[in-house]
């Protein structure tokens, strides 16, 4: 199968990999950090002893064995002096090599860990308009190749391509004034010969390379997804459907993995076809210069020795120069994750949220996740400060959209929203998110400790905190009487708890936040009647002196708030208190009929 070279998706390719390279270099020599740029120059200096040391200890060999031979004197040292030499030379070269690699390897462990954290910041401030979208699985696995390079790329970067040059050269050098220029002719031949054909096929393999990428993401993303949805699986008895739904994930990966797998098998014979063939000549000229008495029999030891030596690093070469480009390829996906562009970021200079009064303003605000459908249009309602303010209506109308606004999730494309007249797209994120505190309607938990979820809610909160929002909560009885208290384990997702317990631990944690906003966004719909009564009344006391917005589906939650706003097809449609909503026979009026029969019926 020869090399497409014509692809254009080739020069796309070269471009990502000089991008990583631009991107990975300044790790290597970072602003400010004088110890990173010390280390650096002491491994190159280890580095560059080692080398000098590895050229010249084919001499002490090829002395050693003409004294052995007769055909040299004893020189200084004599046959076992050298032979001594020649093992503390090798040994020399290999501990400066060792002490390179212990000088370097914080260096490249910072540098792993420095890009690792970027990476995951970079992804916690995307917006939930990409998080909506993201693959978890395939995320992770990207990250995951993508930081395991980062050290290794640095390494190479710095100690292979260049120091092997190097070492080619002076050996070739050696050669060429030891014996004659035919030597250095054959041995630059080969090494050109290796070097164009190790990069033409590696290029060819990146394809190859990038495919498998593909497919393991993909099949990684499926398995991910259905341990996730576990409950689900097992609901609808689909067991063999999701192992025949992995099983054919798993089967492209498996094709392009046999792929990945043959074509290395074609480099590397090519690669010894290359090598083994420089060899033979040089041997052979060698041989015929021992035999017309031109050189000595350590001569051709020597030259042996040589070609052995310049053999090695080409194999490191190929092996080098594909984990290279393997490494820009995995890399390269992790980099266009971080340029990933921010929907929603502070504006330059944005200042702290100043609440002192906690009053919410939305003016003529405007949104649609498409362009193409707007779902709020032109919504203008207020919060006064201390106001509890419920929004109802049909599902899709808007509600939840405005709860995301307020804590900007998105931003809006018309209008605006302020706090205590500040728009929130001039104030920092962090404060804004200070600010709010939430309970979902899904409250999802961290797969740890009860003690751990609650405590989420305020970083530093001690253990008589958190008991008191879980008696807040209503769920502190609940949590004394497990054998482990607040060291139970919740599981994936929080599933060991039920719908109700979990809603509870999320109350919990928002009380413990305790912010001058609220945001109850279906707070106690997963819970039973005499439990939602009971946090409907923990969740007023917490409410007292803080601005309150509820997102509700069932009108008798919010029957006592100051104003209900009623939203239908994203426009304020009535606007009112719960009696004289009722008093007007409106659309308010209509949903509580129908909900108090439902009732009745149920």
């Amino acid at each position: 199968m020869p090399p497409d070279f014509a692809d254009p998706s080739a020069e796309q390719e070269r471009r990502s990999g000089l991008r990583t390279i631009r991107k990975v270099g300044p790790y290597l020599w970072p602003e400010g950090q004088t110890w990173v740029k010390r280390r650096v120059v002491i491994a190159l200096a280890f580095l560059g002893l080692a080398k000098l040391i590895a050229a010249l200890t084919p001499l002490l060999y090829k002395y050693a064995v003409d004294t052995l031979s007769g055909e040299a004197s004893d020189l200084l040292l004599g046959a076992v002096g050298l032979t001594v030499a020649y093992g503390l030379s090798r040994l020399m070269s290999g501990g400066f090599q060792q002490l390179r690699d212990a000088v370097f390897a914080r260096v490249g462990q910072r540098a792993l860990r420095t890009i690792a954290l970027e990476t995951f910041t970079h992804i916690h401030r995307l917006s939930l308009r990409y998080h909506l979208t993201r693959k978890t699985g395939g995320l992770s696995r990207i990250i995951e190749r993508g930081v395991k390079g980062v050290e290794f790329l640095l390494r190479f970067l710095l100690f292979s391509i260049g120091p092997l040059i190097l070492e080619l050269t002076i050996i070739g050098v050696i050669l060429a004034l030891a014996f004659d220029i035919w030597y250095l002719v054959v041995v630059a031949g080969t090494v050109g010969i290796y070097v164009a054909y190790t990069f033409k096929v590696t290029e060819w393999r990146v394809k190859l390379r990038r495919e498998m990428n593909r497919q393991d993401t993909d099949a990684n993303q499926k398995a991910i997804d259905s341990l996730l949805n576990f409950e689900t699986v097992k609901y609808f008895g689909a067991e063999r459907r999701e192992a025949l739904r992995y099983d054919g994930a798993m089967k492209g990966y498996e094709a392009a993995a046999v792929r990945t797998a043959t074509s290395l098998a074609l480099l590397n014979f090519g690669q010894q076809l290359i090598i083994t063939t420089g060899l033979v000549i040089v041997m052979t000229m060698a041989a015929m210069g021992v035999q017309s008495g031109a050189m000595t029999v350590g001569d051709f030891v020597m030259v042996n020795a040589y070609m052995i030596q310049i053999t090695m690093p080409l194999n490191f070469l190929g092996t080098v120069y594909r984990e290279i480009r393997q490494a820009l390829v995995d890399m390269g996906e992790m980099f266009d994750l971080l340029e990933q562009p921010l929907d929603v970021s502070d504006k330059p200079g944005a200042t702290a949220l100043r609440v002192t009064r906690g009053e919410v303003s939305l003016d003529e605000i405007r949104f649609g996740y498409d362009p193409d459908r707007q779902i709020l249009k032109g919504v203008s309602l207020a919060v006064g400060a201390g106001e509890t303010l419920a929004l109802v209506g049909p599902t899709g109308s808007g509600k939840s959209t405005i709860g995301r606004l307020l804590f900007r999730f998105y931003d809006v494309s018309g209008g605006a929203i302020r706090i205590d007249g500040q728009d929130i797209r001039d104030v920092t994120q962090d404060s804004l998110h200070a600010a709010i505190g939430v309970v979902p309607q899904d409250t999802v938990l961290f797969n740890d400790t009860i003690r751990y979820n609650i405590a989420y809610g305020r970083e530093g909160a001690t253990q008589h905190d958190i008991e008191e929002a879980a008696r807040a909560a209503q769920i502190h009885d609940f949590i004394a009487g497990l054998p482990q208290g607040y060291d139970t384990q919740v599981g994936e997702r929080g599933l060991k708890l039920s719908g109700g317990e979990k809603q509870r631990v999320g109350i919990a944690r928002t009380l413990l936040k305790d912010p001058p906003i609220l945001l109850l966004d279906e707070a106690t719909s997963a819970l039973d009647s005499e439990t939602e009564a009971e946090i409907q009344e923990a969740l007023r006391r917490a409410g007292q002196g803080r601005t309150v917005i509820t997102i509700a589906h069932r009108l008798s939650t919010i029957a006592d708030a100051d104003r209900i706003v009623v939203l239908q097809d994203g426009e304020v449609v009535e606007e009112g208190t719960h009696d004289g909503l009722l008093g007007r026979g409106g659309r308010y009026a209509a949903l509580w009929t129908r909900q108090q029969a439902e009732a009745v019926a149920a």
